[in-house]
């Protein structure tokens, strides 16, 4: 694996890979939330699924948090390789002519959602372990719905997981097309996926921002 990371080309493969995990495990999480929309029930049903599964709770689950800090990671040192290559004096760089201020600014957007995902730990995945492995309470396949109801009831919060998800948009708008570049997808081919990337990229933090909003005005 060091060996993979150490070269410029095997950063951003390896960039691309942990990009695509996520982006999979985004659509399978906004997939399950949109069902609170339509019945609690069945949102209870795949959450409880989820959070008692064994494989997804001791396999799954630690492969994504491995996923989400190595991409971040990984996202921070190609930025800085990247600064340290654009301050070499002689070499005069117009960033704004050769690239979009999305491009430009994929560190902003990703701290945004870093601070997001804090957020959503602290709102949900830290009160999970403690009411199955610290406060040991008995295991209640309906109390699912409710919890995520209340976490938007707050205006405040509500709004900060509105803007989180504009941001994600903005992340992905860039990050979608240029892990299939990384992956070494040719340019004709990556054009053709330009449309799916773009209704992925916007269509799924979309759907996230109806769902928080949905929720908080049918309190």
């Amino acid at each position: 694996m060091s060996g993979v990371l150490s070269s410029s080309i095997g950063r951003k493969v390896a960039m691309a890979a942990s990009a695509f995990f996520l982006m999979f495990f985004l659509l399978q999480h906004f997939a399950i939330n949109l069902t609170s929309i339509f019945s609690a029930d069945v949102f209870n049903e795949l959450s409880h699924f989820m959070g008692t599964n064994p494989a997804v709770q001791f396999a799954l689950q630690p492969i994504l948090i491995f996923g989400v800090v190595f991409h971040f990671v990984m996202g921070f040192v190609l930025e800085a390789r990247n600064k340290a290559a654009r301050s070499v004096k002689y070499v005069k760089n117009n960033g704004a002519a050769n690239s979009t201020w999305v491009s430009r600014n994929m560190i902003y957007s990703g701290l945004a959602i870093l601070a997001f995902i804090v957020l959503h730990f602290i709102d949900f995945w830290f009160p999970e372990i403690n009411h199955k492995y610290i406060a040991m309470l008995p295991e209640d396949p309906n109390r699912y719905y409710g919890e995520l109801v209340h976490k938007f009831h707050s205006p405040i919060r509500t709004g900060a997981y509105v803007a989180a998800f504009a941001f994600l948009a903005l992340h992905l708008l860039h990050g979608f097309k240029s892990a299939f570049q990384s992956s070494g997808m040719s340019a004709k081919r990556a054009a053709k996926l330009e449309t799916i990337s773009k209704i992925y990229a916007i269509g799924i933090p979309v759907g996230f921002i109806i769902i928080a909003l949905f929720h908080h005005f049918n309190q």
